[in-house]
């Protein structure tokens, strides 16, 4: 039986299952900083604020992420240190510069009654079973906002698209990545997406 709960809750340490999932889901972002997904989970392993994340469980093993916030507080935090640990002097510097950008910039204008759901991930042998459907639901049914924005999924997601669209996101933006660096890493738009109670 597959089990949701808050990652701060969960009787185990939950960061590296979380950081192995991170590390598998976001490899084509995070490519330049190491090919080598142990690596890239050790490195990013230290940045989950547990207090926002919720994770899927089965028999002892993380097999499901997703993080919801009120749009001000931090769902990550990098702290280059550690990231220079793992990736080395340079590439550590480089991902603490740009990936703050990417992933440590709260909503501009966040609205009271709003959540953002982020960081949706499902360990690579139980996709397509209906874990991150399950994770969101409970997100939706658990937490108190009348809205919830998930902010960026890459055009080319397709499963991640099929599926907000059945639990009942609607597009609301969409934001084209530059022509040079979308033939790079195969992603055309990065579409937010909408759901009202």
């Amino acid at each position: 039986m597959i089990n949701v709960v808050k990652a701060d809750q969960a009787e185990f340490d939950v960061r590296r299952g979380i950081s192995e999932i991170f590390a598998e889901g976001f490899t084509q972002w995070l490519g330049f900083f190491s090919k080598n997904p142990k690596k890239i989970a050790a490195a990013f392993a230290h940045m989950f604020a547990l207090d926002q994340f919720y994770v899927a469980l089965y028999k002892g093993q993380v097999i499901g992420m997703a993080s919801c916030t009120d749009g001000t507080s931090l769902s990550v935090k990098l702290n280059t240190k550690e990231l220079r640990k793992h990736l080395g002097f340079y590439k550590g510097s480089l991902a603490g510069i740009f990936l703050k950008k990417e992933f440590a910039s709260p909503f501009v204008n966040p609205s009271p009654g709003v959540g953002s759901i982020e960081f949706v991930g499902t360990a690579a042998e139980f996709r397509g079973q209906g874990i991150a459907s399950q994770m969101i639901r409970h997100i939706l049914e658990h937490t108190p906002y009348e809205a919830y924005l998930i902010e960026e999924v890459a055009d080319t997601n397709i499963p991640a698209m099929k599926l907000y669209s059945k639990l009942g996101f609607e597009e609301y933006k969409r934001r084209q990545i530059p022509v040079k660096r979308a033939k790079k890493i195969g992603i055309n738009y990065l579409i937010s997406l909408k759901y009202s109670k």
